[in-house]
């Protein structure tokens, strides 16, 4: 047999492994029959083929991928009951239902025989030449597992983008398998893939082609696996760097000092950057009680998020730069090279809907696979939540001078008197409801059942009777007044009985550091 065999990895394979992995971002299942089941007929010709340019255009106007058709959304293979062809007809959907102005990058097309089922495989790269679009000027781009239809606007690309988007996906004729860290590759195959060949993992993630004689890299490959990195790119590291004070300062006012610096491939990237970066997300700082403790400044999820966005997302075209994280004495700063692509806007990332532009798609893909991110968009959501979590100010985002920055400042929400008086809850893992109230009863303070509702912003009475009975059940809130007592009240004042102040906060046994005692309150 001839040793070529070994490496090439087969379309049967690549079915295979979809089966295996299932739908994704990257990855949709269509099927060639309609109908009850026992009963199912052919899909029209015409229906399937509009299918394929719908799902090929997005994937092009996103981040590239692949389509079978003939396997239900399950997995279930059920292959295509069509002729010949038909199979032939629909097999041309990427040339002749696709918009003649924007052809696709496709790169491959066939029929596979899975077990005597028809299978149609399509794979189409990441475009950054045109806004795809369907021969019936649809436009249409990927969003997690769905076809969304997009204003073309959104996707447009200007010439530094379109050579920072293919720069991951460029060939590079002078390297080879040799130059990988095959120990990597084979720890990643084995987790994942069942033992696949390094060889073959390549091929199904895009990052390398086989010509016939030899595989061919793809920059991607060499920026995630290469033994020696700095021979492809001369700033694939993360710095860490110290700032004394609040403003960087130039000459003899200088003021940074590096902690720490590591290089390496992506994945060496991923795990040294953040072994640099952890300690210096806790500072030891009184928190009363003459105590001084060791209190996270920043949450250690928000910032390994920012981290594996930076690296991800960087401009790895700008060889210039590598990505720096700056410790200010009020604020932790994570800078990468390259700034929002033109089809995002800040806004777009505040407003916390999930919008991505992966500019290096195949990279972006491996790290979504191997589990370093979730679904892409998801990252940035989940950094602003922890940072609400933890009480703390929202993180600022800039985009600008070639940078794209995350922003983590030493701010809490609530000011020092509310934080102190928190501190008595500290071991009780309160939500931000049960925080919400227990500072609106601060220092002994009667509240209503309305004015709860109204600082928690709950509108259903059964959900804020669960909130009052939950923190009863933690002993930190009582009923002060009988039920006699609140209609005695409500006709005193002229007022419903929702607004008669009854409830009050209570410190856990044992905690007082936050207690403040009203005036006249010494002992007789």
């Amino acid at each position: 047999m001839d040793t070529r065999d070994n490496i090439h990895l087969r379309l049967k394979e690549r079915v295979d492994i979809a089966l295996e992995i299932g739908e994704s971002h990257y990855r949709e299942f269509k099927s060639g029959r309609q109908g009850r089941d026992g009963k199912k007929q052919p899909r029209a010709v015409g229906e399937i083929k509009n299918d394929i340019a719908k799902t090929l255009v997005a994937f092009a106007n996103a981040d590239g991928g692949e389509l079978l058709v003939g396997i239900e959304d399950d997995g279930a293979v059920s292959g295509l009951p069509h002729s010949q062809e038909d199979i032939r007809r629909i097999l041309a959907a990427p040339k002749d239902s696709i918009h003649k102005d924007t052809p696709l990058r496709l790169r491959r097309a066939a029929v596979v025989d899975y077990d005597g089922a028809k299978v149609l495989y399509f794979s189409v790269n990441k475009g950054s030449e045109f806004v795809h679009l369907t021969a019936k000027g649809e436009c249409f781009r990927r969003d997690d597992r769905a076809s969304a239809p997009t204003a073309s606007e959104k996707i447009v690309f200007d010439r530094a983008e379109a050579a920072s988007l293919k720069h991951d996906g460029e060939i590079v004729d002078l390297a080879s398998v040799a130059d990988l860290n095959q120990e990597l590759l084979q720890s990643i195959s084995r987790d994942l893939y069942r033992q696949i060949s390094a060889e073959k993992l390549l091929q199904y993630w895009g990052l390398a082609e086989f010509d016939g004689d030899a595989l061919k890299l793809r920059r991607a490959a060499l920026l995630l696996f290469a033994k020696k990195p700095g021979k492809w790119h001369p700033r694939s590291q993360v710095r860490i760097l110290k700032v004394r004070g609040t403003e960087e300062k130039t000459g003899v006012d200088f003021n940074l000092a590096e902690v720490g610096e590591t290089d390496g491939n992506i994945f060496e990237l991923l795990e040294g950057g953040w072994k640099l970066l952890r300690p210096h997300l806790t500072d030891t700082r009184f928190s009363g009680g003459g105590v001084f403790r060791e209190q996270t400044i920043y949450p250690e999820w928000a910032c390994r998020e920012a981290l594996i966005n930076a690296i991800t997302h960087r401009d790895y075209s700008n060889g210039g730069r590598g990505i720096e994280v700056k410790i200010f004495d009020d604020r932790l700063q994570i800078e990468s090279p390259g700034e929002l692509l033109s089809s995002i806007k800040l806004d777009d990332i505040k407003s916390l809907s999930g919008s991505h532009q992966a500019r290096n798609s195949h990279v972006a893909r491996v790290l979504r696979e191997t589990g370093y991110i979730r679904d892409l968009g998801e990252g940035m959501r989940r950094i602003f939540e922890l940072m609400e979590d933890n009480d703390l100010v929202a993180p600022a985002l800039e985009s600008s001078n070639g940078r794209f920055r995350v922003v983590f400042f030493d701010k809490r929400i609530h000011s020092r008197k509310e934080r102190f008086w928190l501190d008595n809850f500290e071991g009780l893992r309160l939500s931000k409801a049960q925080k919400t109230v227990v500072l609106l009863g601060r220092d002994g303070r009667m509240m209503s059942a309305k004015e709860i509702f109204q600082a928690v912003g709950v509108v259903d009475e059964k959900a804020c009777r669960e909130l009052v009975e939950s923190m009863m059940e933690l002993g930190i809130l009582e009923n002060a007044l009988g039920r006699s007592q609140v209609n005695s009240e409500a006709q005193a004042l002229g007022r419903e009985q929702e607004s008669v102040p009854r409830y009050k906060v209570r410190v856990p046994a044992g905690q007082s550091r936050g207690v403040v005692r009203p005036a006249g309150g010494a002992k007789r």
